[in-house]
């Protein structure tokens, strides 16, 4: 009997944009294993009977979850390391081979990564946004001991609740506000992004060794970071994000690491 092919998939609402599968295509085919990686359009009032469709499967290794499902797919599934009270939103959903669903976060892990040599104990930082990747942005910077922090948010009351969770200092304020001088500033919303309304912030008040981290990469190079290289502060893309996020995923779904020495192969795909 032939075995079918194990698969894994995004999942969100838009998906079109989304270059995971080209990622996980790319790795699968540099190892040779046997297996896909797809997208699937699924709509909010969609997503459990998706999550049952899915469970009953076995040839479905899981799924990442991006906008607008972080929050919601966390009543869908287990959780037995606690994301719920510590991110609060969860990005992956592993199918276990007894049909278990087990959710986890490989945001927070996948965002520090390009800064893990950057010394931010004590910085003050800024972080646009109050969703699940910035749930996940916000772990991973209490982790990191940051100092205040500041979030900027088009509905500040949405945010209030965020510092507490994760034991941070800070504020939260309107988009519009001026922005202190702090030391990181990191784009955690859909602002920017192809088909949503710019993130216009004037970065004058960051000192010249701040650094701006845009989370969108669709498109590459936002508005932010051309802003930023215009006053000559060190950026960081979206892509280093989705990349370290989705080599985690991809051992969870696959049984194994991504391969290595291939990162400048894989970023020109994904630029191209």
């Amino acid at each position: 009997m032939t075995q079918n092919l194990p698969y894994a998939e995004v999942i969100g609402d838009p998906i079109a944009q989304s270059k995971s599968p080209l990622i996980h295509g790319f790795w699968l085919e540099k190892l040779g294993l046997s297996g896909d990686y797809r997208r699937a359009h699924v709509l909010a009032e969609g997503l459990a009977a998706y999550v049952d469709e899915r469970r009953n499967d076995p040839d479905w290794r899981g799924c990442n979850v991006t906008m607008p499902h972080k929050g919601a797919v966390m009543d869908l599934v287990d959780d037995p390391g606690d994301v719920r009270a510590t991110i609060g939103a969860m990005n992956t959903v592993v199918r276990q081979p007894d049909g278990r669903l087990v959710g986890t976060n490989t945001d927070a892990a996948g965002f520090f990564a390009p800064l893990s040599e950057v010394e931010l104990a004590g910085a003050p930082v800024v972080v646009v946004g109050a969703g699940g990747a910035a749930r996940a942005v916000l772990f991973a910077l209490a982790r990191a001991d940051v100092g205040h922090v500041t979030i900027l948010n088009r509905s500040p009351l949405k945010a209030m609740g965020l510092l507490a969770t994760f034991g941070l200092r800070g504020e939260v304020c309107a988009l519009d506000t001026v922005l202190p001088p702090a030391a990181l500033l990191v784009n955690a919303s859909s602002l920017g992004m192809n088909g949503q309304p710019p993130l216009d912030l004037d970065l004058s008040p960051l000192p010249e060794d701040a650094i701006v981290y845009d989370l969108v990469y669709s498109p590459l190079q936002t508005g932010l970071l051309r802003a930023a290289e215009a006053h000559g502060l060190d950026t960081v893309d979206g892509l280093d994000m989705l990349i370290g996020q989705a080599a985690l995923a991809f051992e969870l779904f696959f049984g194994s690491a991504p391969p290595e020495g291939h990162d400048d192969e894989l970023r020109a795909l994904l630029v191209g």
